[in-house]
Parts: C-alpha cells; structure tokens; sequence
C-alpha cells in the first residue's frame, strides 16, 4: 500500500522532545465529581434520607434551663464587696456540687437512671461571674422543666444543708468554749470568797480575764450566729415556654446534604484512581503518546442511527411529494437535524460537529497517500458513527470511500452515511439539487405560469430499494471496475450500491471484498474482545477512537501496547464527545 511509511513511536505526546509537565488546575480538580455526579448525587441522597430518618424517627429532645445566682457566706449582708467579688467564692466547687452524687440521686429519685441523668444534666459556670446556669435535656418539655428546676432547688437546698451544719458545728464549739470559762469563772468566785489579803488581788486578776474571755466568747458566738446560710438564690426559674427545642431540624438536613455531599466526592475520587477514564486530549496524549488528530464535540451515539435513517426516509418521502421544505429543516433529518428535534434548535451545533468531523478527515487525509487502508479502532465501543461520518467528509472531496465491517454492522453504517450526506450543502451533494419552488396561480390573471414544471428529487436510498412504477423512469446501472483481480478481490466492492457524496462516493462491504485503489475504512470491533482491528491494521494504518468519559485508561494504554507489539504506527487518535463513537 501507499500508506505514510511509519516512524518512531515516541512515548512524548507530542511525539517531539522533552516537554514539561502539565500543571493541575481547579477545573481538573471538579472535572472528576462533575463526570461522577451520579455518585455525589446518590451519596448526597442517602446522607440526606439518613438525617432525615432520625429527624423523623426518633423521639425529640427538648432543652430548659435555670439560672442560679450563687453569693457568699458574710456576717453582714450590706457589706459592699470588694474588687475580687468573683473569688468570694470557688465556683469550680460550686459547680462540683451542683452535679455531685447529692443533686443526681434527688432526681433519679422523681423517675430515672442516675446515668440518664448525668448525660442530661449541664452546669455552665460563666467566666468571672457568680452564676451558674442548669440545663437538662428531656424527652418532653415538661420533663426538662421540672427536672432542671428541681436540680436547681436541690442545688440550693445541699449547699444551705452544708452551711448549716458548718455553723452548727462552729456554735457547739464556741458553747464547749463557754461553759469551760463560765465554770473556771466559777471557781475563781470561791476563792475570792476565801482568799487571804495576800491572794485576793491575784484572784480578783484572774476573774477579770475570765470575764473578759466569756465576753469575746459570747460576742463571737453571737456573729457566728447572725452569719446568713442562705447561698443563692434562683434568678431565672425554667418555664415551658422557654424550653428550646434540641435538634435544629434545618441544621440537620443541611449537614447530612452536605456531608452526604463530601462523602460522595471523596467516593468519586476513589473510584476515579480505581477506574480512570480519558477526560481531556491532555489524558489521551498521556496514556497513548500518539498526536491529536482533531476533536469530535457533540453526541452521536450507534443507537441514534435508527432515528437518522428514520429522518433520512422522512426527507426523501417529503421531496418525492413535491413538499421538499414543508416538514424538514434546514439541516435535513438526521440526529442533530431539523427531521427530529427542529434544525433552528441544533442546527448550530449539528455544523459545529460536522466542521470537527471534517478537520478530522483532512488530517487523516494529510497522512496517507491512496489507496489507503485506515482501520478505526476503539478498546471496547462501537465506531460506526464516527466511520460513517468520515467516510462522508473524505467522499465528498472527491474521493472513492469503501466501508468494510464484519460484524454485521453495514445497513446501520449505510443509514447513517445516508443520514450525514443530507447535512452537506446543496452545491457538494448531488442527491439534493437547487430546483426552484412552483409558483402559484397568478393573483391577478387567475391564469397558472406555463413552463414552471416542479422536479422531483432523486431518493437518497440506493438504486433498487425502491422500484418506480414509471414507465418512463431512468435505470441507474451500478458502476463496474477494471481494476479486479483474477481471484475475484474487489468484485463484491465494486458491484456493491454506491452511494454518490459530493464529487466521489461511498461503497459498502466486507474487508475481504475491499476495493483496491480510494481509501478504505475498516469498522473495526472492539479491540478487547477481537483482534480483527489490529490485523487489519498491520496491513495498513490505524486511527485510535477515543470516546471522553468512558475509555478507560487501562484498555487505551493495552490497546496502544499491543498496536506496538504488532508493529503498527497510528496516525494519531480522535477525542469524541460522550456518547459519540
């Protein structure tokens, strides 16, 4: 064959030197949970389900509280206190107090498990003040009103219980104390009674300090006495209006969305390193080492081929009845055209698609020489729709295209070969000449326009698949070869319908029917499950189908290895929307 002769095969992407690397952006970084959105999304469904089920299912929890003011043990109540009034007391022990074993087993006494009560009960001692603030959490408002307002009051009453019987140990001793000098004080009245002139002053000294002992005594006791027990007071009593409800429904959902959210993209990114697909040309040049022969963007997927040789029947039955722009678009019938979804809406992006498929067949064609044999491979998905496509754009610059496939794939092929030539312009495609619209009866003679005879379009389908009735009707003959070989090679090519593209056209048929002078393009199965494409390519070239999103990279890298294995130089490989190829 006439094909480029094939050269190193560089592990560079570029096939040049040594480049550097490429730096990673936000927009690789959101590319992996965009194309995995299906995951986040599910994972954010079930965090979201689960937030709501315990919202839902278990039973609510409401929170009251009680504010207790804690003040000094002082003798004199309006005695003003000094600049350190929060050291007056130890808040630390207070707050030790308020939930020591005292105040708990008072309230599991009103119905509970001391556990239970620990886990609901909450003493907050604010910084630098003399207040502490009760909080229990129970499973009706009532049940937290009562039980902080209880735990609050037991708090008070154990504190004041402490205080009394400190006072009343303090007052036993100054008594004790009392009766010790009040009988020493006694005794020394008796022996005054019956001391001599030399004794009597020391007596007398004696019972002075006695008196004066007693007295301090007394005085004492007495401030020991009037010193006020009482250590707070409730300032703030818990009420069922002011409960507060302990689960924040909204916070709940949103941080089970969120988490549920976090966690899927986590799971994308896990699953992406465990099962890589091409997302950019960056990750094709990396993983093949081969040259970029151009990007296909759109969808156009095997399955759609059904709609397009639906349309393509539509258009051809519309110009046959004379009504060749009444019920199509502008674009025709296929896929992306005006038959199916409107031209006005994807007619834009239908050219678009259309302009990529045709810079993907000037590359090609810049890199071999006819005759020519390019199998287009794909690790594990169907190429017809790309094949057809380019099958189309290498035929209508004039060239003889010949579509082999082995795998029973040639009527979708021709259908979609016959779908893409209707979005050729008028001038390029034969099957769709420039023939005026009839003009109608004159408005002001009443009288027709003699010689404006509407001419019917030729069918887009091959000569055959629908016979005229015309007697009239001219027989188109399929065109006949010279050039087939004694053994037989090419008669079925060249005896197979043509379809004519543009200034050449495109024949159908199997590889070992090929044709020996054009291009010949070899639908090649999927190379994980058959080796055909790899064959067919060792006698030729190939072109590497690499569909974004879903070619994995380990089938692109094994592909390129067993091409290199094989001795096979690609001419490069074809990026192609989800969907299309």
């Amino acid at each position: 064959m006439a094909d480029a002769p094939p050269g190193s095969w560089s592990a560079d992407a570029l096939g040049g030197g040594g480049t550097s690397a490429r730096t990673l952006t936000l927009t690789d970084l959101l590319r992996v949970p965009a194309h995995r959105i299906r995951l986040v999304g599910a994972v954010a469904a079930v965090g979201l389900l689960a937030v709501l089920g315990y919202v839902l299912l278990m039973p609510s929890a409401v929170t009251a509280s009680a504010v207790v003011a804690v003040r000094p043990v002082v003798t004199d109540a309006f005695t003003p206190s000094g600049a350190a009034a929060d050291r007056a007391v130890n808040m630390n022990v207070e707050s030790g107090i308020a939930t020591g074993t005292e105040v708990v087993q008072r309230l599991a006494a009103e119905g509970g498990d001391q556990r239970e009560v620990r886990d609901a009960l909450e003493v907050e001692v604010p910084t630098g003040g003399q207040i502490l603030r009760f909080s229990y959490t129970g499973r009706s408002a009532d049940d937290a009103v009562r039980n902080v307002n209880l735990a609050a009051q037991t708090y008070l009453d154990v504190r004041r219980t402490m205080y009394e019987k400190q006072r009343a140990e303090m007052l036993k001793r100054y008594d004790e104390s009392i009766v010790e000098v009040d009988r020493q004080r006694q005794v020394l009245q008796r022996r005054i009674v019956s001391a001599r002139d030399g004794s009597l002053d020391a007596a007398i000294a004696e019972l002075g300090g006695s008196n004066n002992q007693l007295t301090q005594l007394r005085s004492a006791r007495t401030e020991i006495a009037a010193v006020d027990v009482n250590p707070g007071w409730i300032t703030q009593s818990a009420e069922n209006v002011l409960v507060s409800s302990g689960r924040h429904i909204l916070l709940y959902v949103l941080a089970g969305l969120l988490g549920g959210a976090l966690l899927g993209v986590v799971l994308a990114f896990a699953w992406e390193s465990a099962d890589r697909r091409v997302r950019s040309v960056h990750d094709g040049r990396d993983v093949t080492g081969l040259p970029l022969l151009g990007t296909v963007r759109g969808r156009l997927s095997t399955g759609g081929l059904s709609a397009a040789r639906l349309s393509a029947a539509r258009l051809s039955a519309a110009r046959l009845s004379g009504g060749g722009s009444s019920s199509v678009g502008a674009f025709g019938g296929g896929a992306f055209g005006g038959g199916l979804f409107g031209g006005q809406l994807f007619g834009g992006r239908r050219k678009v698609v259309d302009a990529d498929i045709r810079y993907v067949a000037m590359a090609i064609a810049e890199r071999v020489r006819e005759p020519a044999r390019v199998a287009l491979l794909t690790t594990r998905e169907d190429p017809s729709a790309i094949t057809a496509s380019l099958a189309v754009a290498l035929a209508a610059t004039g060239r003889d295209v010949y579509v082999a496939d082995d795998s029973g794939r040639l009527e979708r092929l021709r259908a979609a070969v016959l779908a893409d030539r209707e979005h050729l312009p008028a001038a390029a495609n034969p099957a769709r000449p420039l023939v005026p619209k009839p003009r109608g009866a004159d408005s002001v003679s009443g009288t027709g326009v003699i010689g404006q005879v509407p001419t019917r379009r030729p069918s887009p389908y091959p000569v055959g698949s629908h016979p005229s009735k015309d007697p009239d009707a001219t027989l188109t003959l399929p065109r006949t070869s010279l050039n087939a070989t004694a053994n037989g090679m090419g008669t079925a090519g060249n005896n197979a319908d043509e379809v004519p593209v543009g200034a050449g056209g495109v024949r159908f048929g199997t590889w070992r029917q090929r044709v020996t002078t054009g291009v010949v393009l070899f639908n090649a199965p999927p190379s994980e499950a058959d080796e055909r494409g790899v064959a067919v390519a060792r006698q030729g070239t190939a072109v590497i189908v690499v569909e974004q999103d879903r070619t994995r990279h380990s089938d692109l890298r094994r592909l390129a290895e067993r091409l290199r294995a094989a001795g096979v130089t690609p001419l490069g490989f074809v990026l192609t929307g989800s969907g299309r190829g």
